[in-house]
């Protein structure tokens, strides 16, 4: 990848996050509901409504608003909450550690498990552990996964009983150090486990694809005629360029991810960015909401440029200009 292509990339995140925040305000300001009753109720006065309206900028016209909203963000300001009254873009700060930890762990989960089944089933096509796998991972992902995380906490999480389902620490716990890790790792389990549901379908059907195909192509009998070690014929020769497509997929479905985390934190109380954005919909919180699409539009990007960058490294021959 050239250093030209690379600086090419980095100049329009800008550009992209801006059209995504313009689209973003757009959307939250036409979508029904009426954040001063939200936040006052709908039967209070005719003028604290009107103060209100005033005191966040609601009386003006839209236009004014956006370009209120424009001169505000050039200094990194999303506005205050309507709700909390604190800076926007602070509640987000606060959340985010917590969602990037489980959508990390769920993407790691996806890739090792799904690569791992993919390999399975790709190595003997047609054969028993094929049509297990691909069984299996059909039915993840035609599961709605609000509904894969209902059952996994009925049927494991309440049977086994040291699985918590719920928050991301325990209930005034004090621990730190390891102790507070294994703690979060506890919480994390379940929630990381049935976000990754779906990815590991994914990943492991397109991970057998391609791996049949590669194991059917020229190159790799040439290997297996020159007497080369299955293992080698498989991870070598064949599930590097398998990967290509994959490396797509778990690159590209990174926006899928930060979707699924809104159910995923809401089945299992866990303190993230998806909490906050059910929250904010509800009360109509417009600041907060947009700081939320700022950082999923900023991460989304991001991850596509580090796909790019993945995709050279799997192959040589690929040139990015």
């Amino acid at each position: 990848m050239s250093g030209r292509y690379l600086a090419w990339r980095l100049f329009l995140v800008v550009p992209t996050v801006a059209g995504i925040l313009v689209v973003g305000f757009v959307l939250v300001h036409l979508a029904p509901g009426d954040p001063v009753q939200a936040l006052a109720g709908e039967h209070g006065d005719a003028e604290y409504y009107a103060f209100m309206r005033a005191r966040f900028g609601l009386d003006q016209p839209l236009l004014a608003q956006f370009a209120t909203f424009a001169a505000n963000l050039l200094t990194g300001d999303f506005g205050r909450s309507f709700i909390q009254g604190r800076p926007a873009f602070d509640l987000v700060a606060e959340r985010l550690p917590a969602t990037l930890l489980l959508i990390s762990a769920s993407l790691a989960l996806a890739s090792v498990v799904g690569i791992a089944l993919g390999i399975v089933a790709g190595s003997r096509p047609g054969g028993v552990r094929d049509l297990a796998v691909s069984g299996t991972t059909l039915a993840l992902y035609a599961a709605p996964v609000f509904w894969i995380g209902q059952l996994v906490i009925l049927l494991v999480a309440v049977p086994v009983g040291w699985l918590p389902v719920q928050g991301m620490t325990s209930p005034g716990s004090t621990s730190t150090g390891l102790a507070h890790a294994l703690d979060v790792g506890r919480h994390l389990l379940l929630p990381a486990l049935v976000l990754a549901s779906q990815e590991v379908a994914a990943i492991a059907r397109l991970t057998r694809t391609g791996l049949a195909t590669e194991l059917a192509s020229d190159h790799v009998r040439t290997a297996r005629a020159k007497g080369v070690a299955e293992w080698q014929v498989v991870g070598r020769h064949a599930l590097r360029r398998a990967l290509l497509p994959v490396v797509t997929v778990v690159g590209g479905r990174t926006g899928h991810l930060v979707a699924g985390t809104v159910v995923i934190e809401t089945v299992f109380g866990w303190p993230g960015l998806g909490r906050l954005l059910v929250t904010s919909v509800g009360s109509g919180d417009r600041p907060v909401l947009l700081a939320i699409f700022a950082v999923a539009a900023l991460a989304v990007v991001v991850v596509n440029l580090v796909t790019d960058l993945v995709y050279v490294r799997l192959d040589p021959r690929i040139r990015y200009r």
